[in-house]
């Protein structure tokens, strides 16, 4: 199968213009993060004679795709235009007909495809069927910024595992609390407010039973119109209090405890008679199985998990490379002593085992310094 490479050089005018409308295309898609899993993020942009005629973006999984919403709204100017699409458009019926055959029936002339879906499902077949019907079809157009968008997603269907962000706040000298748990507030503000905009955009928000214990959090997402993820809580031994405030929220999403055959029977029964709470039992003994409890998070349709504490498990998911990048937003300040490591639970014994990282961005606008940096010897990375 030939797929036609759209090369972008900075003299082509008709491809600056095509970049124009495929950027449109990938903020389009933005616009639904933390809302279409298991599907990928989709933008749409339906363009003739020089303007945009119709848009749109898939918003949640099991309703219209992005090419539906934008012909429904380019009407009889679809005919003889040119569509933007951020992944390949589906040739399968799913939840909802296949987009390539609505592409098809509205008359389009050209397709632009920032990336193949590697769905195996699509992969390909899309655009075979587009170029069957006549339609020009062009690939590659944007696609690492297509990719970025979707690394939920892509890692998802590749591996059957979920793009897993560790996100900490720690003072300058790694601290993520003192040496007598208290840890609010390390970072200010602006840094906060960031924390819960990462919740909005993630399926799941994952911690370790001793965080619940230390700091009782809600686990919710508190900026307007913002969304609660799934609250995950790895409790091998469901040391987990009854009156913790996670249990007791008023979030409608579920809260799922991941526990072992160390939980007491009683209390696992406690738990399920809970609203919105779901248990977990893993067949093994006070640990529980990190790769098969983050594929069964995949099986359930979610696709990204928010690590935000606390240090043994961040460590030892770490050190299992099950963790993708890394979000550490350092304040300017110093605690000293004995205080909790962000990767307590990781022991590496000589320099040279050190897990390498590639640093992605910095961010010092907010009096905090922000770091993302990407694990290069996680999972992803291998496969």
């Amino acid at each position: 199968m030939l797929f036609q490479r759209n090369q972008i050089q900075s003299g082509d005018k008709s491809v600056n213009q095509d970049s124009f409308y495929m950027a449109r295309a990938i903020e389009l898609a933005t616009k639904a993060l933390g809302r279409t899993s298991p599907n990928p993020l989709v933008g749409c942009v339906i363009v003739k004679d020089g303007r945009i005629v119709g848009e749109g973006y898939h918003q949640k999984a099991g309703t219209p795709h992005a090419e539906v919403h934008a012909l429904n709204a380019a009407r009889t100017m679809a005919q003889g235009a040119t569509a933007y699409v951020t992944l390949e458009p589906c040739s399968h019926f799913g939840k909802t007909p296949p987009c390539a055959n609505a592409l098809i029936e509205a008359g389009i002339k050209r397709v632009v495809v920032a990336m193949v879906d590697p769905n195996p499902l699509v992969s390909g077949k899309g655009i075979q069927r587009l170029q069957e019907a006549g339609i020009e079809v062009e690939v590659g157009l944007m696609e690492e910024e297509a990719r970025k968008i979707n690394k939920g997603f892509l890692k998802a269907i590749t591996t059957g595992l979920p793009y897993v962000l560790y996100k900490s706040a720690l003072t300058l000298d790694g601290k993520i609390a003192t040496e007598t748990g208290d840890s609010k507030w390390i970072t200010n503000e602006a840094s906060r407010a960031y924390a819960h905009r990462l919740r909005d955009q993630f399926d799941v928000i994952m911690v370790g039973s001793e965080t619940v214990l230390q700091d009782n959090p809600a686990l919710n997402c508190r900026i307007e119109n913002g969304r609660d993820p799934v609250r995950l809580i790895v409790d091998g031994e469901l040391k987990l209090p009854l009156e913790a405030s996670i249990l007791n929220s008023s979030c409608t999403s579920p809260c799922i405890i991941a526990t072992t055959t160390s939980a007491s029977p009683t209390k696992i029964q406690a738990l399920e008679s809970m609203p919105n709470v779901e248990v977990w039992k893993y067949d093994t003994q006070r640990y529980v199985p990190l790769e098969k409890m983050l594929r069964d998070i995949v099986k359930r349709g979610w696709n990204s998990v928010l690590l935000e504490g606390g240090g043994r498990l961040a460590g030892s998911l770490l050190q299992a490379q099950l963790i993708d990048e890394l979000d550490f937003i350092f304040a300017p300040k110093l605690i000293g002593g004995n205080g909790p490591s962000p990767l307590a639970g990781m022991k590496i014994p000589l320099m040279a085992q050190a897990i390498p990282l590639e640093i992605l961005e910095t961010d010092l606008t907010t009096g905090d310094l922000r770091v993302r940096a990407k694990v290069l010897s996680s999972q992803a990375e291998k496969r």
